[in-house]
């Protein structure tokens, strides 16, 4: 491992960094290794002094806060804890976990700042100024072997305190507040927490992270710890081995399990795949997590190959035998996995997000390289499944079950829309992301990858007109997110206008190919994962006021989207034995699309001797129709709320005298 220790931190003109910048950028530096935390974990902290309101010096604990990742922590991440109040807080001698986080919220000085961290109390025990924590990996395969402790003692000496397990919280620090002053010497420089992590620390930033980074390059040389690349990039289907649809299936199963859709992730990974198709995988890989702190994501095991119900039932047998260990009534969790190691697939991660399925997956990749690190030397050995337990329904984390809000909407549901990268369907996808939905976006704009910046945007570059490309895109896309449960065709084109007796074949031809052919392949190929749709399928296609009332000059496009339109309604008679519903929308007069340009509006408002702004809402409501109208209505039309209805028409036009 490298020490990566650079200039001293960034800070505004003509300021002077103080211990919160200093704290932040090697917080920073820390987290930018995953080989050293990942998402969340690890935390640091800083001793310092400030004035309170009264102008009285305080001695302050500033500590990594809650919620915040390492890698991209700010000054507004730190906690400031007055620290007279942390030494009282640890000659207590019994303390829940609860009473514990209420404590050290009443000693911040700031009450905008987020709660402490579980482990400010160790912080605040260490008398270094400096204080670093982590979970690095190549300590994390030395610590979980049967001889654990004797290998970190044997190769540290008394440069370390080891502490045995302990889970954190409380009792924890009340622990380290006992063995530091009695084990520590004058060449003590940091403490082990067995099955848990490493804390060093300093009286600088650069020399608790110095000595941090010597700590773990040594566990690395010990034990030729070596991590594997993590993928990066767009997905190959050589990357990505199974049938898509078997994917969509599995998570059908496994949201009747939790109780609601979830998100099913494929990691395109070969280092993954040959782990999980490993003749020994379902023996190594079912003693436990790397870390109690990672059954929060992953579950105490993972489930090997795909049945789901076996694995439901041991889940439900290890809470029941673990239960009574807590003292109190546990809300039980649902007992689907959040890992799969298949031998085909690969590895898969679940999810109630597209951020959580991948968080999952990179714990799971170091985790590999951990289990197989232990493995070639005494070999890999987890906590109890007690003591993993006991994590998983830690207090602290029931009660965010008990005050926990209803998810978004759309929450672990996948939609797939057409013509995503503008105009309506650009706005239909960011009105069902805005709800929760993970969301395919395909449009022949390639610039449609970047049309969001959301972990549960899928932008894909496809001509909706080439069948290849449509199944090439599901494909990825099903992958990605586990399924579709929701389809909104908007891609379209308008045709240049024309008679009908100087109507060029390319033109009615392009039309049809994009408005209808477009349609009824995109429905053939969507039918199986809608039908394996967790809530039901769902399709609102983006139909047009001149299915209705076409006008002159546009006979190409009223008769590609009328086909269009047929097409959804015999599919509405077709499928609802699925449980699958299909409406429409008709919107008309919507000027912030790309149809419209500024010439164009212009030369139609004078046509009819109005204002633009009098031509934008010439229907009878007198409103100015937007995109965002239409989404709102596609969303609320795949909402539950619209649980009965199927085979609808729905115009969005203010008001058409010619339509009603």
């Amino acid at each position: 491992m490298q020490n990566r220790w650079n200039a001293a931190p960034p800070t505004p003109v003509d300021a002077t960094p103080d211990a919160v910048d200093e704290i932040v950028h090697v917080s920073r530096l820390l987290g930018s290794d995953p080989a050293l935390v990942l998402h969340g974990g690890g935390n640091t902290s800083i001793k310092a002094q400030t004035r309170d309101v009264t102008g009285d010096t305080v001695d302050v604990l500033y500590v990594k806060g809650s919620g915040w990742d390492l890698a991209s922590i700010e000054r507004a991440g730190f906690a400031p804890l007055r620290r007279e109040r942390l030494a009282q807080l640890l000659t207590v001698p019994h303390l829940t976990d609860t009473q514990m986080m209420n404590e050290l919220r009443q000693a911040s000085m700031d009450s905008a700042a987020p709660d402490p961290s579980v482990e400010a109390l160790l912080h605040a025990l260490l008398p270094a100024r400096v204080v670093l924590h982590s979970h690095a990996d190549a300590l994390v395969a030395l610590m979980n072997q049967p001889e654990g402790q004797s290998a970190v003692e044997e190769l540290y000496g008394d440069r370390v305190i080891v502490v045995p397990y302990v889970m954190p919280g409380f009792d924890l620090a009340r622990l380290a507040a006992d063995l530091w002053p009695r084990l520590s010497t004058s060449r003590t420089e940091g403490m082990v927490l067995l099955n848990h992590g490493l804390f060093t620390v300093g009286e600088t930033t650069e020399e608790a992270y110095s000595r941090h980074i010597e700590f773990i390059d040594m566990a690395e040389r010990h034990s030729a710890f070596t991590a594997s690349a993590v993928p990066a990039g767009p997905e190959s289907r050589d990357l990505l081995p199974g049938e898509p649809l078997d994917l969509a299936q599995f998570r059908a199963a496994a949201s009747r399990i939790v109780g609601r859709p979830v998100i099913v992730s494929q990691t395109p990974s070969p280092r993954a795949r040959d782990f999980a198709s490993a003749p020994d995988v379902s023996e190594k890989a079912t003693r436990g997590p790397a870390t109690p702190d990672h059954v929060i994501r992953t579950k105490r095991i993972p489930l090997i190959g795909r049945d789901l119900d076996s694995y439901a039932a041991e889940y439900k047998e290890y809470f029941a035998q673990n239960s009574s260990r807590r003292g109190v009534a546990l809300t039980a969790l649902d007992s689907a996995p959040r890992v799969v190691l298949d031998p085909e697939w690969g590895l898969v991660t679940l999810g109630g997000s597209v951020t959580e399925t991948a968080i999952t997956a990179d714990i799971y990749l170091h985790t590999m390289d951990i289990i197989d690190a232990a493995e070639r030397q005494d070999g890999y050995q987890a906590l109890p499944a007690g003591d993993i337990f006991d994590v998983e329904y830690w207090e602290l984390e029931q009660a965010k079950l008990r005050l926990s809000g209803p998810a978004k909407r759309f929450q672990g549901e996948i939609a797939l829309v057409t013509g995503a990268a503008s105009g309506i369907g650009r706005a239909c996808a960011e009105v069902l992301l805005a709800q929760g939905a993970a969301v395919i976006g395909l449009d022949l704009n390639a610039d449609v990858g970047e049309a969001f910046n959301s972990p549960s945007w899928l932008g894909i570059q496809a001509d909706v007109s080439s069948i290849d490309q449509l199944r090439a895109a599901i494909d990825r896309g099903v992958r990605r997110f586990g399924g579709i449960d929701i389809v909104v065709p908007a891609a379209g084109i308008f045709a240049k206008s024309a008679p009908i007796a100087a109507l060029e074949d390319e033109s009615w031809l392009r039309s049809f190919s994009v408005n209808t052919t477009a349609v009824a392949r995109l429905f053939a190929l969507v039918h199986p994962y809608l039908a394996a749709a967790p809530h039901g399928g769902r399709v609102v296609l983006i139909a047009s006021k001149n299915v209705a009332a076409p006008g002159p000059g546009a006979s190409a496009y009223s008769a590609s989207k009328t086909a269009a339109a047929q097409l959804a309604r015999v599919a509405a008679l077709e499928w609802a034995p699925d449980g699958i519903r299909v409406n429409l929308v008709h919107p008309d007069a919507v000027f912030d699309t790309g149809l419209w340009t500024p010439e164009l509006l212009a030369e139609r408002a004078s046509k009819y001797g109005m204002t633009e702004s009098e031509y934008k809402r010439r229907n009878l409501l007198h409103l100015e129709i937007t995109s965002r109208d239409v989404g709102h209505a596609v969303a609320e039309l795949c909402s539950t709320t619209f649980r009965a209805t199927t085979g609808a028409n729905v115009p969005i036009d203010g008001g058409n005298e010619r339509v009603i």
